[in-house]
């Protein structure tokens, strides 16, 4: 494993830790009332009162529980809470007392749990009281005087809240994605509907519907409206510089050209959220995705899905102080061009994802940043630790990947919305989302089990990759979160070549084109040297930052007469100028300069060099420690 730079660990641990401050405080603090008019005050006595007579009517149409086995289920929900995680410096006794005693504490507390559902089975079942359910969940976490708030700036915002509370199928959408964040529901409808105005297409069923939906539920604040980042149901990262609007229209056109994942069409609004919700440009986006497509096109149709995109910052963002150059072009592309501590690749990670259409979300860890993704298989995480060791705004890794993975069973996940619903609707305290089934009154606290429940039931076993990333401590998961290493990383597989594709090319002007791939050494993939298929078509070769010490990629070339030629390359970069060194026959040397492309094709400035007639040896290498290059071809124009 690359050990990392020591002097970078105390900073990387210092943001780490006033981001999670500032979280900290933000989550603690107390939101201001919301100042409300005469109309507005009408109009939170209304929805208080709504509130409360649905919670009278939920209270009466309860069954009885079993009071022995909701006993139970109290009693060990509270010896499970007692139960505190011992400290890193604690002696050995300490920590074999605790890990011993918690999986015997949690099997219990599930197994009460069983009991008690089993119970209300019947219950959670029926979408009999859905209806009221639902809007009490709107009005318990959106509050009679935050929608108060919202109603009283106009008839027409007024209007928008009585529509969404009379349309059940898109209340049970919205609470089926999580809720609006921070409980802005009359901000998210406003956002919804401008995205409906703008777009004929994400008014039909489909990806973009839900697309548009899960990009008003993220960050429902029209431009110039944002209140920044809030601690609500999820946590959103921060402003985004184009404007909700501007930024589902992208998508929607980046989707239309097949520019997108092809899993992109399949997710749901609730995955939708990690999708939109991105602190860079719109410009940035555009810019990633053609990068990847030129550069490294074999991390978009990477097999192994968890490293699939995010995989250029393992191989080309170096872990290395945060530098910043404007003249190297957009924030991203001077991440990239520069490299940077934890921070700055977990960023870019996120980032790549997003852009091809992938869920993600930000992870902060103990002295360290990493990120989670979607995958077919799950949730995972990035350059970090397992999700015990990780959290996002208010909610713990944990809690978040139970959720997700409990929403794989859309139907008995409905179960545990019901829960929460009745909940809400009986006035009763949530369960902490940070931390993990900690907190909470009887309903709440019986969602969280029933997750459980649903996971267990399903049988869902962590993943081999996943299991050795848990096994690892929180300092092991950040060192190799800081490091270039993958976890089952394996050996080195050979690529067939097409001939057609290594082919040299004799124009009648006498300008001979010699593929990259068309070297008599290596003749197949190195750790050094990646021979890659070209995106636009074609094979590409890849000069790759990792590996051990430098190689020699060696031509033939046949010259059909002596003389002078201008010797060019086609390359693409993603960092500063540096050279390549050329040597020409085992004797003359030629310093080529590789121009910073910004993950574009350009050709390098022409070099002179002195070709005999017949065969001729060409050897490229690049001295260490390197940036990545791809290189499509090299040409010799005889010169004038």
């Amino acid at each position: 494993m690359q050990r990392p730079n020591p002097f970078l660990r105390p900073l990387c641990g210092i943001l780490a830790a006033l981001a999670g401050l500032s979280v900290t405080v933000s989550a603690r603090s107390k939101t201001p009332a919301p100042a409300l008019t005469e109309t507005g005050r009408v109009l939170e006595k209304e929805y208080s009162r709504q509130l409360e007579e649905i919670g009278r009517e939920i209270a009466a149409a309860l069954p009885e529980v079993d009071a022995r086995k909701k006993a139970a289920f109290e009693t060990a929900r509270a010896e499970l809470a007692v139960l505190k995680a011992p400290r890193e410096d604690d002696v050995e006794a300490v920590q074999r007392a605790y890990h011993e005693a918690k999986p015997l504490a949690e099997a219990k507390a599930l197994e009460a749990a069983r009991a008690v559902i089993a119970e209300v089975e019947a219950l959670l079942a029926d979408d009999a009281l859905d209806g009221l359910l639902m809007k009490a969940a709107v009005l318990r976490h959106g509050a009679p005087a935050g929608l108060a708030e919202f109603a009283q700036s106009s008839e027409t915002h007024k209007a928008l809240l009585d529509k969404f509370f009379a349309d059940e199928a898109l209340m049970r959408q919205v609470l089926n994605s999580g809720g609006a964040n921070g409980g802005e529901y009359g901000e998210a409808m406003q956002v919804y509907a401008a995205i409906l105005e703008a777009s004929e297409r994400a008014r039909k069923p489909g990806i973009l519907q839900r697309l548009a939906l899960g990009t008003a539920l993220q960050q429902p604040w029209l431009e110039g409206q944002d209140k920044g980042s809030v601690n609500g149901i999820v946590f959103t990262d921060n402003k985004n510089p184009d404007g909700q609007v501007a930024r589902f229209l992208h998508y929607e056109k980046a989707y239309l050209a097949g520019e997108l994942d092809p899993q992109f069409e399949d997710f749901n609004a609730w995955e939708c959220r990690f999708i939109t919700n991105d602190p860079y440009t719109n410009e940035e986006l555009t810019w990633v995705r053609s990068m990847l497509r030129r550069f490294r096109p074999d991390h978009i149709t990477n097999p192994d899905q968890k490293w699939r995109y995010t995989r250029i910052v393992k191989s080309d963002l170096p872990y290395c102080s945060t530098r910043h150059d404007p003249s190297l072009g957009l924030p991203q592309q001077q991440a990239l061009a520069l490299g940077g501590i934890c921070g700055r690749r977990a960023f870019f990670g996120r980032f790549v994802a997003r852009a091809f259409g992938i869920p993600a979300r930000r992870s902060t860890q103990t002295g360290h940043a990493a990120m989670n993704r979607w995958t077919p298989d799950g949730w995972v995480v990035n350059f970090g630790g397992w999700w015990s060791f990780n959290w996002c705004g208010p909610q713990g890794g944990l809690d978040f990947y139970l959720d997700s993975r409990a929403r794989e069973f859309p139907e008995r996940y409905l179960q545990v919305l019901r829960a929460q619903w009745i909940g809400d609707a009986l006035g009763q305290e949530d369960v902490s989302l940070r931390q993990y089934g900690r907190g909470g009154d009887f309903w709440d606290g019986l969602a969280f089990y029933l997750k459980r429940d649903i996971v267990e039931d399903a049988n869902l076993e962590q993943a081999a990759s996943d299991a050795e990333l848990a096994a690892l401590s929180a300092e092991e998961g950040r060192q190799l979160g800081e490091s270039d290493k993958v976890l089952g990383d394996g050996e080195v597989k050979e690529v067939e070549i097409p001939e057609e594709d290594k082919r040299i090319v004799v124009a009648e002007d006498g300008r001979i084109t010699v593929p990259a791939v068309a070297c008599s050494s290596p003749r197949n993939n190195t750790e050094k040297v990646a021979f890659l298929k070209s995106w636009d078509g074609g094979m590409q070769l890849h000069y790759q930052r990792l590996g051990q010490r430098p190689e020699i990629v060696r031509y033939s070339v046949e010259a059909p007469a002596a003389g002078k030629y201008e010797l060019s390359m086609k390359v693409c970069t993603v960092s500063k100028e540096y050279p390549v060194i050329v040597r020409l026959n085992r004797r003359t040397l030629v310093n080529l300069m590789l121009p910073y492309t910004k993950g574009a094709w350009q050709r390098t400035a022409p070099e002179v060099i002195e070709l005999r007639e017949g065969r001729n040896t060409i050897q490229f290498t690049y001295r260490a420690p390197n940036r990545g290059v791809s290189i499509k071809d090299f040409q010799l124009k005889p010169a004038p």
